[in-house]
């Protein structure tokens, strides 16, 4: 996984929203915990060298394309294809949801 500090923040922000909350149930040292867990299996792509807004429908999608280009990722895995599919495409990142990302990668 490729992250900038700011998209990271993000995903910690994201996680302790009170519908997130309600959706995974987990606890504040639970998320804590996932996040620091996160962390280590997280590149850090410090700086964003190449900026290519906008490109997205959504303006806060757009610091998920912009560190896999810079951290020059495979794939950018979410369920959200049809809005990461055209612009990933541009720049040679593929756009797979989870499941399949899973099966392609663990499957015999």
């Amino acid at each position: 996984m490729v992250a900038t500090p700011a998209l990271f923040f993000e995903y910690e922000d994201v996680l302790g929203r009170s519908e997130q909350i309600r959706a995974h149930g987990f606890t504040a040292e639970q998320i804590a915990q996932f996040i620091q867990t996160l962390a280590r299996f997280t590149v850090l792509v410090p700086r964003v060298h190449f900026q290519v807004k906008p490109q997205l429908k959504d303006a806060n999608d757009e610091m998920v394309l912009e560190a896999a280009i810079n951290g020059y990722a495979e794939a950018i895995v979410t369920f959200n294809l049809a809005d990461f599919a055209p612009a990933a495409s541009n720049f040679g990142i593929e756009v797979a949801t989870p499941g399949s990302i899973i099966r392609l990668r663990f499957d015999p």
